[in-house]
């Protein structure tokens, strides 16, 4: 039996079981999940903790979650007026703090910042541009007043871009991969995966106001949506809008101390996260260590983007995929990304102590292409020695 036949059927064993032990399948998915029977999109499920480790619980859970996502797309993206639970009485120019109205038009706001990041989302590959197979009911037959990207209305963004002030020059809107087109809208009675992402992130800022949308969480939620529109079941394709919401808003209950300003010196924000992984590197390579320390190349000039948006933007897409399967699986699941970041400086040791400090800004900034078992082994490695 080859050794993919042999990994195949330990996840087939153990994802057939009545209960599933999350220790042994943290074990198997950290060496990366075969890319076959549905297996990637249902343990990322059971690692976010959408799914419970009782499969018996499956079923009712994803009816009553994928029930639920309905509700809130037509009660969230719906504009008022065009509701099928109640008739509207407000009135489209009414200021009031309980106008519909006056809500509609204030999510434009942050909807035109979400529009035109996915737009542009992971333009290395054509998928995100492509029809998905199961578009909304709700949204694509409606006339196009339903269509998130038709309410956008440019003028009235005054700040295109969501900057992090006081953490050097790297901030979230300095992406790397960029195209400078923008993808098209699909033709009635069609949606473009974009499309979709789009609501799934517009959905999540109206349900926390609090945090509401921040620049770079279309990178967080594009590889989650990718999975699950990608799942090799097709009855699962079906529901590929409501897992992700649920998946993608599991992990940002996580995270979501990267995008929160105030919380920066908080034991999960950003700045701890950058003094750990400074810490690291001290201990494991003093010399990189010393010589970034003496060229004052400080954490923040590269590896803000790298822990906020979790490596999504320094690998080709199948590279992020097959590196979140460890990240997911690892119980300090932030901790293996520590030791991930810290892997990749490793590894560009030479580099690092040869260049000057324009050229390591760049190199850093700008992580050149590399295999990605290189980096987990090493990361790995990097762990086994502490």
């Amino acid at each position: 039996m080859s050794i993919f036949k042999a990994r195949v059927k330990e996840f087939e064993d153990l994802l057939s079981k009545e209960e599933i032990d999350l220790r042994r399948l943290r074990e198997l998915c950290f060496n990366g999940i075969p890319e076959c029977n549905g297996f990637r999109p249902l343990c990322w499920k059971l690692l976010l903790g959408y799914l419970g480790p009782k499969k018996d619980s499956w079923s009712s859970t994803l009816e009553r979650k994928r029930e639920l996502y309905r509700q809130f797309i037509e009660e969230m993206v719906v504009p008022p007026g065009l509701q099928s639970s109640e008739e509207c009485h407000d009135h489209p120019l009414s200021e009031g703090p309980e106008s519909a109205w006056s809500t509609f038009f204030k999510d434009n706001e942050f909807l035109l910042q979400i529009d035109k990041d996915v737009r542009r989302l992971c333009p290395d590959i054509s998928f995100f541009q492509q029809p998905t197979e199961f578009p909304c009911d709700i949204v694509v037959n409606s006339r196009g007043e339903r269509r998130l990207h038709q309410r956008v209305v440019p003028s009235i963004l005054s700040s295109a871009n969501v900057e992090r002030k006081g953490l050097g020059v790297t901030k979230i809107n300095s992406m790397r991969k960029r195209n400078s087109e923008s993808y098209e809208a699909m033709d009635e009675g069609q949606e473009a995966h974009w499309e979709v992402v789009q609501r799934i992130l517009f959905i999540y800022a109206k349900l926390n106001p609090g945090q509401g949308y921040v620049q770079g969480m279309n990178e967080i939620v594009g590889p989650i949506y990718y999975i699950m529109a990608s799942n090799s079941v097709v009855e699962e394709r079906k529901y590929a809008e409501a897992d992700c919401f649920f998946c993608f808003t599991a992990l940002m209950a996580e995270i979501r101390d990267f995008f929160i300003k105030t919380l920066d010196d908080s034991e999960g924000g950003i700045k701890f996260m950058m003094e750990k992984l400074a810490k690291m590197l001290h201990e494991k390579d003093p010399d990189v260590w010393l010589r970034l320390k003496q060229q004052e190349l400080y954490p923040q000039y590269y590896s803000f983007r790298w822990l906020t948006l979790i490596l999504s933007q320094e690998f080709p897409l199948p590279d992020v995929v097959r590196m979140w399967d460890s990240i997911f699986s690892d119980e300090n699941r932030f901790s293996f990304l520590i030791d991930v970041c810290c892997a990749m400086i490793v590894l560009l040791r030479d580099q690092i102590l040869e260049n000057d400090f324009s050229t390591n800004v760049k190199l850093l900034q700008n992580f050149p292409p590399m295999d990605i078992n290189i980096v987990l082994s090493k990361a790995v490695s990097l762990r086994q020695k502490q």
